[in-house]
């Protein structure tokens, strides 16, 4: 054996051993990995039989060894191209079906058959023999159409992925540029040797290729091992960052800005890729106007909601990066919830307000005049309800029609509302009964409020286009007594029984129930 086959099997062996090391470390630690190292297992493997097969065979001394490692090397090399194709697609999150992988995969089956059984058909080699000047191991071959097809679908998947890794450049941040970098010449490099070879610019009698897989299988190695790859972006960037509605800013151990995604952008338009390297702080302050409303060096993990001044609410959601043992970083999720909570706004408004006059509804009184009410026990507070009425309502609405009858109870919440304090708990009882809670006041101040109501609802009728609607209002006012079992309830029968007094003696009036003494007390 020369010198110079000795040098070529020798690089072939490197070729094939660094890539048997990269299967197999990568097939160790699979489970730390995303599923894009199945394919990258699946890649190495068929390159290392493809580079141990041309290594044996270039050891072979007859014709019988030498098409015996040419079909054993035919098991790894029509599969690595497409193999390969494949794991740059899955890298950059492009999805591919089953159907189409088998599809694919027809074309390497049918070369390794060919070859296997070229003796018959010669339509893979027309001719394949020893080279009758260099001997053995060294081959003469002619190629025969299946071979053009083969040779055009290898080359084809290379060319394809490296154009899919070139046409991502702009959009990959510029601290992972180097890994795609690593990937582009890891299918440059076969590609290039393979073409040379074809148009016969290689020593004869021998491929090439193997020789120089060395060199990708160099730049896979430091791209897993110093550029973090199978563990971080751009990895699927499409699928898991620029394709989510979620607005995502990736920051550094430093809480530098190193990434944002498509969503970020639509999000908060100012920002562009001259922030990256910006503290986040500043970044937020040109984004918003403001300081972010978050300590995030406090705190690795926190979810809060936060309103900017172009009315959109935000959920926002951080966690924790890790990027290697020691460099860690950190993850903002924004979230859109602006017409979640629009929605919100609106069951609520279903919930807790009267449809037509836009104040409490029954529901709602009972739930916080509940709470007011066993604050002022707990307190010792006066705490005094007043029912309202308004007198002869139906003769309203059979004089009128119910159309104004709803303008009118419009009409007096309204006028209502104009002589209310804030923090005067005012709600629509039912059909033409009004409820207000007074915490903090007596049942002789609630007596006042409730004239002054009257007298104001008494002066200003409704104005309907053809006339004008006048109405009264009758009172039941009741105060908490101190009694410890006392209820809202049987307070509100207080005030009931009130009001149905006031509603006997003649309506237009104010009736206060003496809580002590258990008797009426007409209020002038």
């Amino acid at each position: 054996m020369n010198s110079q086959l000795t040098a070529y099997i020798t690089l072939i062996c490197t070729s094939g051993v660094l890539n048997l090391y990269l299967c197999s470390s990568v097939f160790l630690r699979r489970h730390q990995y995303s599923n894009i190292a199945q394919f990258f297992i699946l890649y190495t493997t068929s390159i290392s039989v493809y580079c141990f097969a041309s290594a044996f065979g270039l050891m072979a001394t007859n014709l019988e060894q030498i098409k015996f490692w040419t079909i054993i090397l035919y098991i790894g090399l029509p599969f690595s191209p497409l193999l390969g194709l494949l794991f740059i697609m899955k890298y950059l999150g492009i999805k591919l079906t089953s159907k189409k992988v088998i599809v694919l995969l027809t074309i390497p089956v049918i070369s390794l058959v060919m070859v296997a059984t070229n003796d018959l058909h010669h339509l893979h080699y027309r001719v394949f023999e020893v080279d009758p000047n260099l001997g053995a191991p060294y081959i003469h071959q002619e190629i025969g159409i299946w071979y053009v097809v083969h040779g055009i679908f290898t080359f084809s998947c290379m060319f394809v992925a490296f154009l899919l890794l070139l046409s991502r450049w702009r959009e990959t941040a510029k601290i992972y540029r180097l890994q795609l970098l690593a990937l582009m010449f890891g299918q440059l490099v076969p590609m290039v040797t393979a073409f040379i070879y074809l148009i016969g610019l290689t020593p004869p009698g021998v491929d090439p290729v193997p020789m120089v897989l060395w060199l990708s299988s160099l730049l896979y190695l430091w791209s897993i091992n110093s550029s973090r790859l199978f563990t971080l972006t751009p990895i699927a960037k499409d699928t898991i960052f620029n394709s989510i509605n979620d607005g995502v800013i990736v920051l550094d151990e430093s809480y530098r800005l190193i990434e944002f995604n498509k969503a970020c952008e639509i999000m908060f338009p100012r920002i562009n890729q001259s922030m990256l390297g910006m503290e986040f702080e500043g970044v937020w302050l040109r984004l918003s106007g403001s300081s972010f409303p978050i300590n995030i060096e406090a705190s690795s993990s926190f979810t809060k909601e936060i309103q900017l001044s172009s009315d959109r609410i935000y959920q926002v959601r951080t966690s924790s990066l890790q990027h290697a043992k020691h460099d860690k970083g950190l993850l903002i999720i924004f979230t859109d919830i602006t017409e979640l909570k629009r929605l919100q706004i609106k069951l609520e408004q279903l919930a807790y307000y009267d449809e037509l006059t836009q104040i409490y509804n029954r529901r709602a009184f009972f739930q916080k005049s509940e709470q007011e009410f066993a604050g002022a026990k707990k307190r010792s507070e006066p705490f005094t309800i007043i029912l309202i009425d308004i007198d002869y309502f139906k003769r309203v609405n059979d004089t009128y029609g119910h159309h104004v009858g709803d303008q009118l109870l419009k009409h007096v919440v309204k006028i209502c509302q104009t002589q209310l304090s804030e923090g005067e708990l005012f709600a629509r009882y039912g059909g033409e009964e009004f409820v207000l809670a007074l915490n903090g006041y007596t049942a002789l101040e609630g007596k006042e409020i409730a004239n002054k109501l009257r007298r104001y609802v008494e002066t200003k009728p409704l104005q309907t286009d053809e006339n004008l609607v006048y109405v009264t209002l009758s009172s039941g006012v009741a105060e908490a007594t101190k009694e410890k079992e006392e209820t809202l309830n049987q307070l509100l029968n207080h005030a009931d029984k009130a009001l149905y007094t006031a509603k006997h003696e003649g309506r237009n009036q104010v009736q206060v129930y003496n809580g002590e003494k258990g008797e009426l007390i007409k209020a002038p």
